[in-house]
């Protein structure tokens, strides 16, 4: 399997550049990164040994549930990231709300400062 990565000399770009603009096609086709993955053999996991490590990592995760339960390890704290769960419960509240009593002019507009 060959992909080609051509790259062509617009107008008065330098030589660098058009050496960087090539760099960067390459990278965008992930021959390099395939190149990398692939340069040593790596045999994949028996069914076996893949269930010991799931077994092992619920294990852990429910002792330090356990332990956060206890209060013998600090909670971590929420990430201010995309929560699916989190951000469909705050919709179903929020329509809930708009359902509920119809808003009065000022309420839900916002103060400008």
């Amino acid at each position: 399997m060959s992909i080609n990565a051509e790259v062509t000399k617009v107008g008065n770009e330098s030589p660098l550049a058009v050496i960087r603009k090539f760099s960067r096609r390459v990278q965008g086709t992930g021959l390099i990164k395939n190149a990398r993955k692939t340069r040593y053999y790596e045999r994949n996991a028996s069914k076996t040994v893949q269930k010991k490590r799931a077994l092992k990592m619920l294990k852990r995760k429910a002792d330090f549930k356990q332990l956060i339960k206890e209060g013998k390890v600090a909670e971590a704290p929420t990430r201010r990231g995309f929560n699916r769960d989190a951000n469909q419960s705050q919709a179903q509240a929020n329509k809930a709300a708009e359902n509920a009593a119809p808003a009065r002019f000022g309420e839900s507009t916002p103060i400008a400062r």
